[in-house]
């Protein structure tokens, strides 16, 4: 997972501030960005998926022109075994791992 600039920072163009969101001022370096990354990845319960920071100047996001919460599984053949729906609502890491589960028990199978 690569994490990229914050999309709802206090601060930002399209604050929240309501809810269950943890209130965030935008990073103004790359270590204050992974502090906040880390709060993400813990509230998210995501300890367990290898995860980049982009550093504060979103060369990352600016050269993939990404989007933030999607998930895709990739399989050995090349193609989309899985892809998630824009976020945050399509951020469904269970569904991410249940595609991967199914994947690996296909391969042991020799489906692929």
């Amino acid at each position: 997972m690569v994490y990229i600039k914050e999309a709802h920072a206090i601060d930002s163009r399209s604050p929240i501030t309501g809810g269950d969101s943890p209130l965030i001022l935008e990073p103004v370096t790359t270590e204050e960005r992974m502090k906040v990354a880390q709060q993400c990845m813990t509230a998210l319960e995501l300890k367990r998926i290898p995860t980049l920071v982009d550093e504060v100047d979103d060369g990352v996001g600016k050269a993939y022109a990404a989007w933030p919460d999607r998930l895709f599984l990739v399989g050995k053949d090349g193609r989309i075994a899985y892809a998630g729906g824009p976020g945050p609502f399509g951020f469904k890491p269970g569904k991410l791992e249940a595609a991967i589960k199914k994947t690996l028990q296909k391969t042991r199978r020799g489906d692929t």
